[in-house]
């Protein structure tokens, strides 16, 4: 079992207009909403891989009541979120129909007390004890200390499970030093933690820093990656037009299903950028195009790179 952790869960609203004008009305043509935040995205992912995944994190409020619900209907997804006193918060995305570009508003959430925090490690760390790998994703909600991932990635150290750390700023810099077995910035989270706007020389960098693997995600470009087995870079055959949100989470739930598969880097770097782009052209984060996915798989360029050093 593959477990996923969203420390700041959301109800995910996502309204398509037609065209998106500033300072104008508009009729919203279609309305969805679903849970969210990365981890979940990565997990209904991962479910539709044919993984059992296990959900956690933290909610609360009448927002969190619905995610709570909405996640039990998920088929393959357990849920073990934590309760907390303040709202869960909610995400927009309003899609632009003509365009296809996506602008999203995202609340901050919850403001979460020290207790709250204690009794979710309590229950991760049980969770630890039945899972083949963890994925900790997301922003860190009001109130959680800015090295709660490096706490838990240090717990997941502890009981010898292989944990990816997805996150960015000061939470991806304090729990690098924790040592994560992966990590997966986008090129300006990366070049933000390292200082270098050249990706071959910023993974070689947060490989110093701590992290075992660091797969760095390039948009469009595919992903870039550095292991202690070798550094390779993904390309998908062309680019796609869509909803790119969750494209990052996808990729996630494909390097996580070819770590728990023991799946070789090039052939789980494949299935990742497969993933990432079948997600653009679906209507949802956490979803994917399922014959896109098909189609893209075997047409992901995989090639060895040399090291910038």
């Amino acid at each position: 079992m593959i477990l996923t952790v969203t420390l700041n869960t959301a109800l995910d609203i996502t309204y398509r207009v037609p065209s998106l004008r500033p300072h104008a009305s508009h009729r919203v043509a279609e309305v969805s909403e679903r849970p969210g935040g990365k981890g979940v995205n990565v997990a209904r992912v991962l479910a539709a891989l044919g993984h059992e995944v296990t959900v956690t994190g933290l909610a609360g409020g009448a927002t969190g009541r619905e995610v709570h619900e909405r996640l039990r209907e998920l088929p393959g997804v357990a849920e073990a979120l934590v309760p907390v006193a303040g709202a869960t918060r909610r995400t927009v995305a309003v899609v632009d129909e003509h365009t296809g570009d996506t602008t999203q508003l995202n609340e901050p959430g919850p403001l979460v007390t020290a207790a709250e925090w204690a009794a979710f490690q309590d229950v991760y760390e049980d969770l630890l004890g039945r899972v083949s790998a963890v994925a900790l994703c997301g922003s860190l909600p009001p109130g959680l200390p800015v090295g709660a991932y490096a706490v838990l990635v240090r717990a997941a150290r502890a009981a010898h499970v292989p944990v990816l750390l997805d996150t960015s700023g000061e939470a991806l810099r304090r729990g690098l030093a924790a040592r994560p077995d992966i990590i997966k910035p986008n090129a300006d989270e990366l070049a933000e933690l390292t200082g270098s706007h050249e990706p071959l020389r910023a993974t070689q960098d947060a490989r110093r820093r701590g992290a075992r693997t660091v797969i760095a995600s390039l948009g469009a470009e595919g992903l870039l990656a550095h292991t202690s087995e070798g550094m390779w870079r993904a390309v998908p055959p062309g680019r796609v037009q869509g909803n790119p949100t969750g494209a990052g989470d996808s990729a996630v739930a494909g390097l996580l299903s070819g770590l728990v598969e023991d799946v070789p880097w090039p052939d789980r770097l494949a299935r990742a950028v497969a993933l990432s782009a079948a997600t653009v052209l679906a209507p949802a984060a956490g979803e994917f195009d399922r014959a896109a996915y098909a189609e893209l798989l075997g047409k992901v360029a995989v090639t060895t790179e040399v090291s910038a050093a």
